[in-house]
């Protein structure tokens, strides 16, 4: 081989190696692992904390985004359709997975699975309904300014599948426990050489969750109040699993803006009930929390619906058990 071809060949290496390194910066996938891609944190936490070393774990939603507020861009299609699986929450969380998944190459081999799977799911309100449609019809307004005509289709076919049930199945421990249990199955199918050791991983991840559930359950079961009053309608499935009653100011999104009667309602019930304490998230705005709790002398708490990591948290080493044993605390002290 002459010295010209030599330096030919070695530059086209170059190039090829480069190439590979600018891919996994921008995709965080690797070569010599299974890739799994989560949709957001709770998923993220199970796949990681069961897939262990094993598996290269890609989270779409980045620390301190709020979930609702999020919409996948090409990039994040480009991530997923590289990897091995893509586990996503469901129950209508995510409105844009259908037509994600119809957006991925259709010879790919990528396995999914939509971890809510086997949950009895809490119904939506008519009225809840309505205005996440609502909500949704806005969203497509939005969509419509920004991006071209066929992701615009996509998104209307993806409302058609939302706002049916209460999506926050994680925010309940017992849940979880069903969640961590598809995980780890779908891991298994996805990566049968590793199955031993995601079982292992499962074990010691079952006995955390085991345990938030037995202690919410008794320090629940023990208190005085049951009724919460919180910004954000998230904690329906804590609510159910725990005996408690979630009274909300706003709806299943975040976003969504109270009726001046609804307020009056609820600041009525507070007073009622001898309710000392006004739930809030730290990922969206406590005013509402805060305005009312001034208008019925009770003081704000934070109740984390888990939907993700602030970066102060991801830096300190929490996680969900640890995000859940503080909203314990929380409710344990608000309903002496």
């Amino acid at each position: 081989m002459s010295k010209k071809l030599t330096a030919t060949v070695l530059v086209a290496l170059l190039f090829v190696m480069a190439g590979c390194g600018k891919n996994e910066a921008a995709t965080g996938l690797k070569d010599d692992q299974m890739n799994v891609v989560t949709s957001f944190y709770p998923v993220y936490f199970l796949a990681k904390s069961i897939g262990g070393d094993a598996v290269n774990v890609v989270n779409l939603i980045p620390a301190g985004v709020e979930p609702h507020d999020w919409t996948p861009k090409s990039q994040d299609l480009n991530t997923a359709s590289k990897a091995q699986l893509l586990l996503y929450n469901g129950a209508g969380l995510e409105t844009w997975v259908d037509d994600f998944l119809q957006g991925l190459p259709k010879d790919g081999a990528l396995k999914t699975k939509a971890v809510s799977e086997g949950i009895a799911l809490i119904e939506a309100s008519g009225e809840e309904h309505a205005e996440h449609a609502e909500e949704e019809h806005a969203a497509d307004e939005h969509a419509e300014e920004e991006h071209a005509a066929e992701e615009h289709e996509e998104e209307e076919h993806a409302h058609d599948h939302a706002g049916e049930h209460d999506p926050h199945t994680w925010v309940s421990p017992r849940s979880m426990l069903v969640m961590a249990d598809n995980v780890l199955k779908a891991l298994s199918e996805a990566d049968v050489a590793h199955q031993a050791a995601f079982e292992s991983n499962y074990k010691t991840l079952k006995e955390r969750l085991t345990k938030l559930d037995a202690d919410f359950t008794a320090k629940l079961g023990a208190a005085k109040k049951k009724d919460i009053v919180t910004t954000h309608q998230a904690f329906g499935y804590l609510a159910r699993d725990y005996g408690l009653n979630q009274v909300a100011i706003m709806g299943l999104s975040p976003d969504a803006e109270p009726k001046a009667q609804d307020l009056l309602e609820i600041a009525k019930f507070v007073k009622e009930k001898g309710i000392t304490h006004i739930f809030f998230e730290e990922l969206v705005s406590a005013e509402l929390a805060q305005t009312l709790a001034r208008e019925t002398g009770a003081e704000t708490l934070v109740l984390n619906p888990a939907e993700g990591l602030t970066k102060e948290q991801e830096s300190a080493g929490d996680d969900y058990v640890t995000l859940m044993e503080r909203n314990l605390e929380n409710l344990v002290k608000a309903l002496q």
